[in-house]
């Protein structure tokens, strides 16, 4: 397998370049040739300068990007200009785009997920809320803005939504244009992160062609209910199947989270090469992958 990674030196210090360190440096120990790439064209200019230090390869090899989210067209400039040196990445720009983007893979997971709405102006805010109903969850297309607390998340009224929507327009990286407003659940949960949001009873799983490689619990720290019993292991993974079945995109990270009522839900879905780890072990899910992919 050939890595390409973002994971350099001069990159400032974030829990996301850790990450990137961390599978770069399994990669290696596995075997994997690994390249380090730019973060963005600012210098080289072009994906294919960007790779101009890697050879042509005689024969397709699989191909994994360790990295931070990138805009579409840089995904799919670093896409085929690696094809042209032999390099395959697992996701196609399509299929890396339907696992990203919220409006994508949500009319694929309806009746998996709770009911949500694309909006793209606030003028659309007030058709949102009267047909999910207050209070309601916010985030954008690709990310949400949950770091800065519960209340950056959730709208009780509509100057509420107004405003959140207003926010996460003008962040095109997290919203690229669009938010998503969803009808509002509760998970079980017995934490609260230190800006107050619920950490919810959710767990992240990596699969590869609808194959279970690896599964963790979302959040860090001690928490009992990270702990699964065979019976919820298997509802939490035949529902990450089923949603990766639905979606058919071959390398995919899927949240699955339990609400207060006992029932398992899919929270979202990620192109699994930008994905956190969730608390598994990099060079368990880096073994598993590498096996599956030759």
């Amino acid at each position: 397998m050939i890595v390409l990674s973002e994971s350099t030196e001069q990159i400032e210090p974030s829990a996301s370049a850790s990450e990137n360190k961390l599978m770069t440096e399994a990669a290696q120990l596995l075997g994997c040739k690994v390249y380090h790439i730019p973060r963005d064209f600012e210098r080289c200019g072009t994906a294919e300068n960007a790779l101009w230090h890697i050879p042509n390869y005689p024969k397709v090899n699989a191909g994994i990007w360790i990295g931070y989210i990138p805009e579409f067209e840089r995904y799919k400039a670093i896409y085929y200009a690696a094809l042209t040196k032999g390099i395959k990445l697992l996701n196609t720009p399509l299929e890396h785009q339907t696992a990203l983007e919220f409006d994508l893979f949500y009319p694929y997971l309806k009746g998996l997920t709770p009911n949500s709405l694309v909006i793209t102006s606030t003028n659309e805010c007030i058709e949102a809320g009267e047909f999910l109903g207050f209070p309601v969850f916010v985030k954008g297309a690709v990310q949400s803005i949950k770091m800065q607390g519960w209340k950056s998340c959730v709208a009780n009224n509509l100057e509420e939504l107004v405003r959140l929507t207003e926010w996460l327009l003008k962040l095109k990286e997290r919203s690229r244009g669009r938010v998503i407003v969803r009808k509002l659940v509760n998970l079980w949960h017995n934490r609260l992160a230190p800006n107050g949001f619920p950490m919810g009873r959710e767990f992240r799983c990596f699969i590869y062609n609808q194959q279970i490689l690896k599964y963790g619990y979302y959040w860090d720290g001690q928490d009992d209910l990270s702990k699964l019993s065979k019976q919820e292991e298997t509802q939490v993974l035949k529902l990450a199947i089923l949603a990766s079945e639905r979606l058919g995109v071959p390398y995919i990270a899927i949240d699955i989270g339990q609400l207060e009522s006992g029932e398992w839900i899919v929270i979202e879905t990620a192109d699994a090469q930008f994905a956190g780890l969730s608390n598994i072990p990099a060079l368990e899910l880096w073994n598993k992958l590498k096996d599956i992919c030759y």
